[in-house]
């Protein structure tokens, strides 16, 4: 293909309600992170197709103590990243806790401790916006699950330094008053030629839609129309997104697609405005498989295989980490803790990255120092069900192991063994997974690498794709050693 042409999905991963603006002639992106630290990933780009993350906007989650152990399904929802004041600001919701805010002079520096803006139960996907005429706002809607309510929208007057809001707020769309809606929320809100727009998508993220919303004043009526959907593609639940406009005045609108086990991936569609001034989206309302690069001469940096240099970017833990479980150069090392658990759903200290949409092998080679009778390390692949791939200490020496969970009960004794463990020869073992285009993962291990038990399925968390993780576990003695995980494409690999 064309390096002037680009293919959906631009970032085939689980980079989940993307919001994104921009800077000059920088991009910048962020993304829910759930219960994954760090949080709030920051990404820039200068052509809003290649995408290189360059920090994080939360090194640890909040309240520190609530985030020790896995928080699936809650954490960091939907953001909304904005540019005010020569400051980069992002507004974020725990569902449990509220509505926070941080900002920082550079978006790949230190960002600002977060600042509860607005709490309570439910509160979810807000987003500011400083207007034109010096008056601050700030949108959200509801999580059903914590509130008891949904598919409306709320609006509140905001503090320039967004430090408070300024009323009790508004509700200015209610889903339930429109023929169809259902799940209303993600809400983005903008000014442009003395509208007020806010796009927002309904239906829920396998199966809705985006809208648009407009109106002469923030506080509405506001007028409706669906502005993008999945007609005759096969890009489902189509939306969510962000409206961002090139330096040369060009529209476009980036939204994600849910693929299950991979998470929510992220398209970019082209944005037009029609004669009676309503956006259009993609092919006439539908999204399109290809389009020409919005800027051209972009390039992506992509993050270290090894951890010569530290952990990289691409990497995050389960809950906030503890300084002694992981050191590194030139490999990683994972001391072998007990956290309570060796479910790897909950297990604090699984560091995980996003599966790849495409089809793909991830391989490393892993070596298991000083443990006592019952450590273990591995690579897995983790969501509502999991299986890894490994060594374990018995109390005859080191055995190779493959073993699932699935997802009928947590906690206690819950793996199974996919094949009988067996007894490996030398100090360290190469392993490696085979993912296909649906999922379908089968572990390898050897000298080559070699299939070890029948195909797993893998399935998607709370709310996220399923992760590519690394652990280790045991009673305090003990190290799993991980070389460089170099993830190829599946053709690669013969």
């Amino acid at each position: 293909m064309s390096n002037d042409v680009y293919r959906n999905p631009i970032l085939n991963a689980d980079w989940s309600d993307p919001d994104a603006i921009r800077v000059g002639g920088d991009f910048y992106m962020t993304a829910s992170s759930f219960h994954r630290v760090p949080g709030l990933p920051i990404l820039r780009s200068r052509d809003l197709v290649h995408w290189t993350i360059i920090g994080h906007a939360l090194t640890r989650l909040v309240p520190e103590e609530d985030f020790r152990t896995p928080q699936r399904g809650g954490g960091v929802w939907a953001p909304a990243i904005r540019h005010h004041a020569g400051r980069f600001w992002i507004v974020y919701p725990d569902p449990d806790r509220g509505l926070f805010v941080t900002s920082a002079e550079d978006p790949a520096g230190e960002w600002t401790e977060p600042h509860l803006l607005k709490g309570g139960e439910g509160l979810i996907d807000p987003c500011p916006l400083w207007a034109d005429d010096g008056s601050a706002y700030l949108v959200h809607g509801w999580a059903k699950s914590r509130s008891g309510i949904n598919n409306r929208l709320t609006l509140h007057r905001m503090s320039d330094d967004a430090t408070e809001l300024l009323d009790e707020g508004t509700v200015v769309i209610d889903g339930d008053a429109l023929p169809g809606y259902r799940t209303l929320e993600g809400p983005k809100i903008y000014q442009q030629d003395g509208w007020y727009w806010i796009f927002a998508p309904a239906g829920g993220v396998t199966d809705g839609w985006q809208s648009a919303f407009r109106s002469r004043d923030p506080f509405g009526p506001y007028e409706e129309r669906i502005v993008l959907e999945q007609g005759d593609t096969d890009v489902n639940g189509p939306h969510q997104g962000a409206w961002v406009t090139t330096e040369d005045g060009e529209d476009w609108f980036l939204h994600f697609q849910d693929r299950g086990p991979f998470g929510r991936v992220v398209h970019l569609q082209p944005m037009r405005w029609g004669e009676d001034g309503w956006p259009e989206i993609g092919d006439k309302g539908k999204p399109v498989a290809t389009g020409t690069v919005p800027v051209p001469g972009g390039t992506a940096t992509e993050p270290p295989e090894d951890f010569a240099n530290g952990i990289g970017p691409q990497w995050a833990w389960q809950a906030n980490p503890e300084p002694h479980w992981a050191s590194t150069g030139p490999d990683l090392r994972l001391a072998c803790v007990d956290t309570g658990t060796e479910d790897l759903r909950h297990l604090p200290n699984l560091l995980g990255q996003r599966l790849p949409g495409d089809p793909f092998r991830a391989a490393t080679t892993l070596r298991l120092d000083g443990a006592e009778p019952g450590a273990r390390a591995g690579l897995a692949v983790v969501g509502d069900t999991y299986a890894w791939i490994g060594l374990v200490r018995s109390e005859n020496g080191i055995v190779l192991a493959h073993r699932c969970a699935d997802d009928n009960v947590e906690g206690g004794d819950v793996e199974y063994d996919a094949v009988p463990a067996a007894p490996v020869a030398g100090d360290t073992v190469d392993l490696g997974i085979d993912v296909d285009a649906e999922g379908r993962c089968r572990f390898l291990a050897g000298t080559p690498l070699q299939p070890v038990g029948p195909p797993f399925q893998a399935t998607e968390g709370r709310w996220v794709g399923a992760a590519l993780g690394l652990f280790a576990t045991g009673k305090g003695a003990g190290t799993g050693r991980f070389g460089a995980v170099r993830i190829t494409a599946a053709d690669a690999n013969g």
